[in-house]
């Protein structure tokens, strides 16, 4: 179902998105995926498989979009260690929706909340003057 109420939610996403900074981008898909997280396991609990294994599948996606986003090259250990979670997560995500577990999904939720409490606490004003001064360097 198309409704007008949807159509004007995603027009909105889309609007966030394209005016967003890089850094508030990430804080957007840590958002996400914390809400599809506490979403599939409320269907979990419910039974409704059909549900969770839909949210579950978005996470996957949002946790390979974090993926992809790592600068190896700038990021060194950092950037390693972070894919080596992201690998964990998306293991225990596949594992989660096999076996229906749902301490599965509140582990993986309890990591991106952490992740996401270490973003926020990033000033992006400081990660854009460092990035600038980086530049003309």
């Amino acid at each position: 179902m198309n409704s007008p109420a949807m159509q004007y939610q995603k027009l909105d996403v889309q609007t966030l998105v394209s005016s967003a900074s890089p850094h508030k981008l990430i804080g957007m898909l840590f958002d996400g995926a914390c809400s599809r997280l506490a979403q599939a396991r409320g269907c979990a609990a419910r039974e409704d498989h059909e549900g969770r294994c839909r949210l579950i599948g978005e996470t996957v996606s949002i946790v390979n979009g974090l993926q992809a986003s790592l600068d190896h090259d700038k990021g060194g250990e950092l950037a390693q260690n972070l894919d080596a979670l992201y690998d964990y997560m998306l293991r225990r995500l596949y594992a989660a929706n096999r076996d229906n577990d749902a301490d599965g999904l509140r582990e993986v939720l309890d990591l991106v909340r952490t992740l996401q409490d270490a973003w926020t606490a990033i000033d992006p004003e400081v990660v854009n003057l460092e990035a600038a001064a980086g530049a003309k360097a």
